[in-house]
C-alpha cells in the first residue's frame, strides 16, 4: 500500500506523541518535529507509510535518547489484557461457535494501538464484538483454510493486542508461529512483550527481522522469511502489517480494526468497521462468510 499525503500529518502527530512519551523536555520535542518535517520533501509516495515511520521513531530515538518511549504504556496495556484473559476464554468457550467468537475477539484488541489513536474505548468494543458486523467477512475461507493447514504463522502488532491474539491461538489448536518485532517501535510487540503476555507458552516466537512497524518483506531475516514461505496460512494483524503486505497474496487473511481515514478509503469500509479479509479474495459483503465468500 503506498502513502497518501494525509498520512503525512499523521507522522508529525505520531512523532509528537512518541517524543513526549520520551521526554518531557520541550525544545528536544520541538527538535524532533523539525527533523520529521525536514524528511517530508523525500518521502516516497510509492513506499508504505511504514517504511517513513521507521525513520520517524528512528529519530525520536536518536534525539531523545530513549530507546523504548512505550515500554511503560506496553507493560500497563498487557496488565489490562491479561485482567480479561478469564472472561475472553469464557466468551470463547460459551459461543455458539468458539472460532468465529475467537476470531473477533482477536480484532477487537486490534483497538490497542497508540501509533493510530492515543484514546480508544476497548471496554465499549468488547460490548459490541459479538453483534457488530465484519465490513469485510472472508470467515468461511479463513476456517477452511485453518481447517486445512498444519502450520501458521501469526504476525503480531501491538502489545496487550498479544492477549486477544493468545486466545485465538488456543482456539485454533495448530502448530503457530508468533511473529514479533525486532526493536521496539511504537508500541508493537517485541519477544519480551510476548513472553509477558503468555504466548510462549502456546507458540513459538519469532522476531521477524524488520524494523518498521509492518512486516517489509525485503528487511526479514531469514529465518523469518523460511517459516513465512512454509506456513499453510498466515494471520497479519492491524494496520501496519496490512500497509507493508496488502499486495501479497498467499495463504494470508488481514484482521483489523480502520482506526485511519486512508485505511477506511482503501478497504471501503468505515472508520471502527471490523475486517477479516483473505488477501486472494476482493469485496466482501458483511454476510459473505456465510456463503463461501465474495470473489
Amino acid at each position: 500500500m503506498k502513502t497518501y499525503l494525509e498520512c503525512i500529518p499523521c507522522f508529525l502527530k505520531q512523532a509528537l506523541f512518541a517524543a513526549g512519551a520520551a521526554t518531557t523536555d520541550d525544545r528536544r520535542i520541538k527538535e524532533v518535529l523539525d527533523g520529521v518535517a525536514r524528511l517530508i520533501p523525500d518521502i516516497s509516495m510509492e513506499s508504505s507509510p511504514p517504511e517513513m515511520a521507521t525513520r520517524v521513531y528512528a529519530l525520536v530515538k536518536k534525539i531523545t535518547g530513549v530507546q523504548d518511549p512505550f515500554a511503560q504504556l506496553k507493560k500497563e496495556s498487557i496488565e489490562n489484557a491479561l485482567s480479561r484473559y478469564t472472561n475472553l476464554k469464557r466468551a470463547v468457550e460459551e459461543a455458539e461457535d468458539p472460532l468465529e467468537a475467537a476470531v473477533r475477539i482477536a480484532i477487537v484488541g486490534n483497538l490497542i494501538d497508540f501509533g493510530a489513536s492515543t484514546e480508544f474505548d476497548l471496554d465499549a468494543a468488547m460490548e459490541e464484538v459479538f453483534d457488530k458486523r465484519l465490513a469485510i467477512d472472508h470467515f468461511a475461507s479463513f476456517r477452511e483454510t485453518l481447517a486445512k493447514a498444519r502450520s501458521v504463522v501469526y504476525l503480531g502488532d501491538n502489545a496487550g493486542e498479544t492477549v486477544f491474539d493468545r486466545v485465538l491461538i488456543e482456539t485454533m489448536e495448530k502448530e503457530t508461529t508468533y511473529v514479533v518485532r525486532d526493536i521496539p517501535v511504537i508500541n508493537d510487540a517485541t519477544d519480551e512483550d510476548a513472553r509477558r503476555s503468555g504466548l510462549d507458552a502456546v507458540a513459538r516466537i519469532l522476531p521477524s527481522g524488520c524494523y518498521a512497524p509492518g512486516t517489509i518483506l525485503s528487511g526479514c531475516s531469514e529465518d523469518f522469511l523460511r517459516a513465512y514461505e512454509e506456513a499453510d496460512l498466515i494471520i497479519s494483524k492491524g494496520q501496519g502489517n496490512f500497509e507493508t503486505l496488502s499486495e501479497e497474496t498467499g495463504p494470508l487473511f488481514f484482521l483489523l480494526k480502520v482506526k485511519c481515514p486512508v485505511i477506511a478509503k482503501h478497504l471501503g469500509a468505515e472508520l471502527g468497521a471490523m475486517v477479516l479479509k483473505n488477501a486472494r479474495l476482493h469485496g466482501g459483503t458483511p454476510n459473505s462468510g456465510r456463503k463461501g465468500d465474495a470473489v
